[in-house]
């Protein structure tokens, strides 16, 4: 009997990737491919990449220098690169890299097996297409393997807000929302698996309108319609627009209860002058009207937040603004970079803040918003929590869940309630962590 081909995934970035790279494993499981979690092992290495942090492409040329003394010793070996990289450099990935053997773009990683075969057959295989057909609807229902309590679920991709700094609307395209029908039966399929917690993913989510009997849904109906499926506990989603928080999606905050009091809301800066720049669309004064009719509709939400520091063009005036604004809000979590240009889009070619300054910037706000998280985190001792136990904690006898607010809590537990929601209290909290016990 033929020994199963191995293949190994390195995903790189978002959720989205997470979730992709499980649906390229199980595209090339029907083709006869088992996972393995050690390149050494593999007859096929694939890197899912992501585009959006600085540096993104030299990083995956590093990694595929890396694989190079594997490729030569095991000539059989077929390395692709797929993802958002693939799909902005990808017959360059080809030329800089002989040792690629394949590249494939975000939206058509259902043709994978396919390109498998042509590299078996000797040919080179790149597909950066945005194929019409539905590539969820060409992947393979795989086996009905039990899940982790936890599982992604992409309901749409792209973006059309076309910010001046992101490269998504290039290589993800335009957004495209999945049918509702089809992404309930995933649902309902990941529960029949053992899952009770479900993010919904996009690049942009709660741009969600997916066709179903009876006109479109936006994501509030698709939420309210997930509520349903029993034995499903916990709904979050990630990553939306503020100009997408409609009035039905933030009534649901308030009256879902399955719906998790977790927002991830990108503001990217307070300065309505940089705003106007990085063409957001929204005003700071606009987002914080949005943030208190949120909190009005769920008033223990837990806010999170990304932040651009030294964008072209911003002053430490305009800088002291996001300062503001993250001091009306006081996120319970966020994540600051400072900016660096990506070719092709809007803002690449305009003149540079001092990198002195714009590190100066970021390592002040990283302190207000670490004094912010560290604030919510203090707030939770005391506080009896429902938790649903994911996995083995660092210690023997640990297991390691998530509160309502996306917190990782450790405690003391049997293995045997992993993938039960228990009411834990909390004793201790970390930067990014809280300890409990059980109730």
């Amino acid at each position: 009997m033929t020994a199963p081909k191995k293949l190994f995934v390195k995903t790189y970035g978002c959720q989205m990737n997470v979730y992709d790279s499980e649906r390229m494993a199980a595209a090339m499981g029907a083709d006869g491919y088992e996972s393995t979690d050690r390149a050494e092992d593999a007859d096929m290495i694939l890197l899912n990449t992501c585009h959006i942090r600085e540096k993104a492409a030299e990083k995956v040329y590093s990694e595929l220098g890396r694989l190079r003394p594997l490729k030569t010793a095991k000539p059989g070996l077929k390395i692709g690169v797929a993802g958002c990289v693939a799909q902005a450099e990808g017959e360059e990935i080809m030329r800089r890299q002989p040792l690629v053997d394949l590249v494939v773009g975000p939206q058509a990683y259902h043709r994978l097996p396919a390109m498998a075969r042509r590299v078996d057959a000797g040919e080179k295989a790149l597909d950066t297409e945005f194929p019409e057909e539905d590539k969820f609807e060409h992947l393979p229902r795989g086996p009905k393997a039990r899940r982790a309590p936890a599982a992604f679920l992409t309901v749409q991709e792209g973006c059309d807000k076309f910010c001046a700094f992101c490269v998504v609307p290039y290589t993800r395209g335009a957004e495209v929302s999945r049918p509702a029908e089809r992404i309930l039966a995933e649902a309902r399929d990941l529960v029949e698996r053992g899952v009770r917690e479900i993010t919904l993913l996009g690049q942009n989510v709660n741009a969600y309108h997916g066709a179903a009997e009876g006109g479109p849904w936006t994501l509030a109906r698709l939420i309210r319609a997930l509520a349903e499926i029993d034995g499903l506990d916990r709904i979050r989603f990630t990553t939306s627009h503020p100009n997408d928080m409609d009035d039905d999606l933030i009534a649901a905050h308030g009256e879902v209860e399955k719906l998790m009091p977790y927002l991830h809301l990108p503001v990217q800066a307070g300065s309505d002058k940089v705003l106007k720049a990085m063409n957001r669309k929204h005003t700071a004064e606009s987002y914080l009207r949005l943030i208190e009719r949120i909190r009005a509709a769920r008033p223990d939400i837990a806010m999170s937040g990304d932040f651009i520091v030294g964008f072209p063009g911003e002053t430490e005036a305009d800088f002291q603004d996001t300062l503001a604004l993250c001091r009306e809000v006081r996120y319970a979590q966020a994540y600051s970079f400072r900016y660096s240009a990506r070719p092709g889009t809007p803002a690449a070619g305009r003149t540079l803040v001092p990198e002195a300054e714009a590190a100066d910037r970021l390592a002040r706000l990283q302190a207000l918003l670490s004094e912010h998280q560290a604030e919510f985190q203090a707030s939770m001792v005391g506080r009896r929590l429902p938790v649903l136990l994911e996995k083995p904690g660092r210690e023997p006898g640990q297991l390691v869940g998530r509160s309502p607010y996306l917190q990782s809590v450790f405690l003391e537990a049997p293995e045997a309630l992993t993938g039960e929601i228990v009411t834990a209290e909390i004793l201790k909290a970390a930067p990014n962590s809280l300890a409990g016990r059980l109730v």
